[in-house]
C-alpha cells in the first residue's frame, strides 16, 4: 500500500483506528492485501497480511499468518465490506499449502465479535511485541484461528518476534 491509497482510503479520519494506545504504536508492513473498490473505483475496504513468527511459554515457537490493516472508509462502514476482505484474505491463506497453521489478529474490543464470525478466539495469555524503545504488553486483545486442521493454541504467555501487526 502506498502513502496515496492510505490517504484515499483513511479520508479525513483524525483517529481513524480508533485513538487510544494502538493509534501511537508502530505496526510491521503487510507482505500482501485484499482490496474491495467502491463504485466510483475508488479504495472502500481492504484487510493486509504478514507472516511472523512467535514464541508461545508452553507451545514453542511457530510463525502464524498476522492479519492486519483491515480499514473500512468511513463512507463505507455497515455494508459488510470488512466481512468480504477478511473472508476472502482467509479464504487465499487457507488455500496457500505453504501459509502458516494458524492466523492471528490484533483488534479493539468491541470488534472481538466481527472476528469471532471468521472463527477467532481470543488468546487469554498477555500477549508481548516489539516496539521501537523496547518490548510491550499489548493493550488491546489479540486473537487466533487454525487456518489448518487440528491447529491449536498452547497456553501461555506470547512473544512476538518483532513489530505486531
Amino acid at each position: 500500500m502506498t502513502d496515496e491509497q492510505w490517504e484515499e482510503i483513511i479520508g479525513d479520519e483524525v483517529e481513524p483506528w480508533g485513538g487510544g494506545g494502538g493509534e501511537r504504536m508502530s505496526w510491521r508492513e503487510k507482505e500482501w492485501y485484499v482490496a474491495a473498490k467502491s463504485g466510483d473505483d475508488t479504495l472502500a475496504a481492504l484487510a493486509g497480511a504478514t507472516v511472523a513468527g512467535v514464541d508461545v511459554e508452553s507451545g514453542g515457537s511457530f510463525d502464524v499468518l498476522g492479519i492486519g490493516g483491515v480499514f473500512v472508509r468511513a463512507s463505507e462502514r455497515g455494508h459488510g465490506l470488512a466481512l468480504l476482505v477478511v473472508k476472502e484474505l482467509l479464504r487465499r491463506a487457507e488455500e496457500d499449502t505453504s501459509s502458516p497453521d494458524r492466523a492471528m489478529l490484533f483488534c479493539r474490543p468491541h470488534l472481538r465479535k466481527l472476528y469471532e464470525k471468521f472463527g477467532f478466539r481470543e488468546i487469554e495469555a498477555p500477549v508481548w511485541a516489539g516496539q521501537p524503545d523496547g518490548r510491550v504488553e499489548m493493550p488491546m486483545p489479540a486473537m487466533w484461528r487454525p487456518l489448518a486442521e487440528g491447529a491449536q493454541w498452547p497456553p501461555g504467555r506470547v512473544d512476538l518476534r518483532g513489530l505486531p501487526f
